[in-house]
C-alpha cells in the first residue's frame, strides 16, 4: 500500500514514516524543499503524479506555549492554509482515504474532563494557543463536510493527546513541555544548579504519550480504517501534574535539586485529559510507560547533543 505522509520531517511524521516502513508500506514523505504545502497546485500535482492510496496529514507549524503566545498569526494562518490545501487537493485528486491529525487544544477551555469528542466547538478556546486550535478545528470540520458531501471519501480525524519522544525539538523557548524540561534539567545537572524554575504552581495536569505509540496506532488504524470513527481521541486515559513530570524527568536524569514555582508565568488549561471510550471500543492501547518513554527520549537527546 502506498501512503503519503505530510510533515514527514517533523517529530510525529518521522516516527510514523519509520514505523510504517518497517511494516512494509511504500511511504512517500516529501520535504518542504520538494513541495511547498502553502502552494495548493504544487501539492495536487504531486498527488496526481505519485498516486498514493491514502494520505496521513501530519504537517503543521508547532511549538510550545511561548511560541504560540508570541506568534499567533503564523500559527493560525500557516496551519489553516496548508490544511485546506492538503485536504482539498486530495479530494480533487480523488484520494478516497485520509487521516487528519487534530489536537487536544481544539477542546474548549472550561469544560469538564475527560474531554469528549462531542464537546468540540461547545465553548471558548484556551487563549494561549487559540490560533493553532482554530486551524485544527477548521481541518477537522472540513473532513466532516467532505464525508457528508461524498460518502465515498473517508476523511477522518484523530485527536492525539500531547506527544513527546524521538525527533522532538529540545529548545527552551519553542519546545513542548517534556523536551524543554529534559533540556532544562540536564543543563542544571551539568552546571550543578541546586534550583530550577517551573512555570506556575506545578498543579496543571497533562496527558503525554510517547510518539512511537501514536505511530503504532496509525498502523492499527490503517488496517481497521472502515471502523475508525469520524473523530477519535488517542491517548492514555490518565494524566499527571506538571510537578510530577518534572520529578519523573529529574529521576531519569539523576538531578537532585529543587524546583522554584514561578507563579507569574502562564500555564494554559488546568487539565487536558482525553476521554478514550471510543479508543477502547476501537481496540487499541498504548504500550510505553512514562518512565520508559522519558528514558528513551533522554537517550535520544544525549545522542543528538
Amino acid at each position: 500500500m502506498k501512503i503519503l505522509i505530510t510533515g514527514g520531517s517533523g517529530m510525529v511524521g518521522r516516527n510514523i514514516v519509520e514505523f510504517l516502513k518497517k511494516k512494509g508500506f511504500d511511504v512517500l514523505y516529501p520535504t518542504s524543499h520538494e513541495i511547498d504545502l502553502l502552494e495548493k497546485e504544487a501539492f495536487k500535482n504531486y498527488i496526481i503524479k505519485t498516486g498514493p492510496e491514502m494520505i496521513i496529514h501530519c504537517a503543521g507549524k508547532v511549538g510550545g506555549i511561548q511560541a504560540n503566545i508570541k506568534n499567533p498569526i503564523s500559527f493560525m494562518y500557516e496551519n489553516t492554509q496548508l490544511s485546506l490545501n492538503i485536504l482539498i487537493s486530495s479530494y480533487e485528486a480523488g484520494i478516497k482515504n485520509l487521516i487528519n491529525l487534530g489536537s487536544s487544544c481544539m477542546y474548549p477551555k472550561n469544560i469538564k474532563n475527560p474531554l469528549s469528542e462531542d464537546s468540540i466547538l461547545s465553548g471558548r478556546l484556551e487563549p494561549t494557543n487559540e490560533g493553532y486550535a482554530m486551524a485544527k478545528l477548521t481541518s477537522t470540520k472540513l473532513c466532516e463536510y467532505i464525508n457528508k458531501e461524498n460518502v465515498n471519501f473517508k476523511y477522518k480525524t484523530i485527536i492525539p493527546c500531547n506527544l513527546y519522544g524521538k525527533y522532538d525539538k529540545f529548545d527552551s523557548n519553542n519546545s513542548h513541555m517534556i523536551p524543554a524540561v529534559i533540556k532544562k534539567i540536564h543543563e542544571a545537572k551539568i552546571k550543578n544548579l541546586n534550583r530550577i524554575d517551573m512555570w506556575g504552581d506545578g498543579q496543571a495536569r497533562r496527558e503525554f504519550m510517547y510518539v512511537e505509540d501514536l505511530a503504532d496506532f496509525i498502523y492499527y488504524a490503517i488496517q481497521k480504517f472502515e471502523l475508525l470513527p469520524q473523530n477519535m481521541n488517542v491517548g492514555l486515559g490518565y494524566d499527571f501534574t506538571v510537578d510530577e513530570y518534572y520529578k519523573k524527568i529529574a529521576e531519569v536524569i539523576g538531578y537532585n535539586g529543587e524546583f522554584n514555582y514561578d507563579l507569574s508565568k502562564p500555564v494554559g488549561m488546568k487539565q487536558k485529559l482525553l476521554n478514550n471510550r471510543k479508543q477502547i471500543k476501537f481496540g487499541w492501547k498504548y504500550k510505553t510507560s512514562l518512565l520508559e518513554g522519558i528514558q528513551k527520549t533522554y537517550d535520544y537527546y544525549l545522542n543528538e547533543n
